[in-house]
């Protein structure tokens, strides 16, 4: 069975700890013992007031291709996925580094980035994200960077994005994807998507992964397996049969759902789900298929 997972922090982390517990979530041993294929790992750069952005961005470019050295294979295109080997996918969290720059995609997209998040919890010179205020959405600049985007194959990220830009994409035509985010319905956290985005989302033919941060997953930040499955279960209740998928946020969170403390315990979550009543096929599509047939479009 393919297995992906749309978002971990893993390279920042590495070049940057931070927290309490060092340990690493996502490790080449984890990503094995979990049967994943391919783990998206993303370049951090959402902080517009850190020093240097394009000092943390060139070291995690550095620490990737320290990964391969050990022994990792960077995968461009998802149909190169083989079962369970620990691949990995190049993603950016947060479009500020561009700063007004348009052609530095094509740089990223040389580097192997096949989708990019707009934003961070910080505005910036393409988007609003959602933890600011409601009334500005997509920049004139962030549509030229949109476009670009899509002619380039990446695929446009909307965890963190506000409801504004969300909904201007679509407007756009672009079918966008959420790499990390769950249910408001079950959750109310502005990060987390609505019911009509959801519904909106799926009917566009995006693709949504779900987070595992226990403050999205249930308001007293305590959550176990089960809560995971409810934040499944209700997109699939939204019409996401075929669009839905795992987004960790594994090296980017401090705290995880019970029974759930890094990629070797996915087939745990998956057995989960079996119990709550999904079949062979929706298993399937939701650990790895539902990600291979949104990259056809590109």
């Amino acid at each position: 069975m393919l297995l992906f997972d749309t978002h971990a922090d893993t390279l920042f982390k590495l070049c940057f700890p931070y927290g309490e517990n060092q340990e690493m979530d996502v490790t080449k041993e984890k990503l094995l013992r979990g049967g994943v294929s391919v783990q998206v790992m993303a370049m951090f750069v959402g902080r517009s007031d850190l020093p240097s952005i394009q000092f943390a961005f060139d070291k995690m470019l550095a620490k990737k291709e320290e990964l391969k050295q050990n022994g990792f294979r960077q995968v461009d295109d998802l149909k190169e996925a083989k079962e369970g080997e620990g691949a990995f996918m190049l993603s950016v969290e947060g479009c500020d580094l561009l700063d007004g720059h348009g052609e530095m995609l094509s740089d990223w997209r040389k580097q192997g980035v096949r989708m990019a998040a707009l934003t961070w919890n910080y505005d910036n010179c393409v988007a609003t994200p959602a933890s600011k205020d409601s009334t500005t959405g997509l920049k004139p600049f962030g549509r030229e960077a949109v476009r670009e985007m899509q002619r380039l194959g990446m695929a446009v990220d909307v965890s963190h994005l506000n409801e504004k830009g969300f909904y201007e994409l679509l407007e756009m035509g672009v079918v966008p994807l959420a790499s990390h985010s769950c249910c408001r319905k079950l959750c109310d956290h502005v990060r987390n998507l609505t019911d009509d985005q959801l519904k909106a989302l799926f009917s566009a033919g995006g693709y949504v992964g779900v987070n595992f941060y226990p403050a999205f997953l249930q308001k007293s930040g305590k959550a176990t397996l089960s809560h995971v499955c409810d934040h499944v279960i209700h997109m699939l209740e939204m019409g996401g049969e075929g669009h839905i998928g795992f987004g960790s946020d594994f090296d980017g969170i401090e705290t995880k759902p019970e029974g759930l403390s890094g990629p070797q315990d996915f087939p745990t979550l998956l057995d989960a789900l079996r119990r709550r009543g999904l079949n062979e096929k929706l298993i399937r599509g939701i650990a790895g298929e539902n990600l291979l047939r949104y990259y056809e479009q590109f």
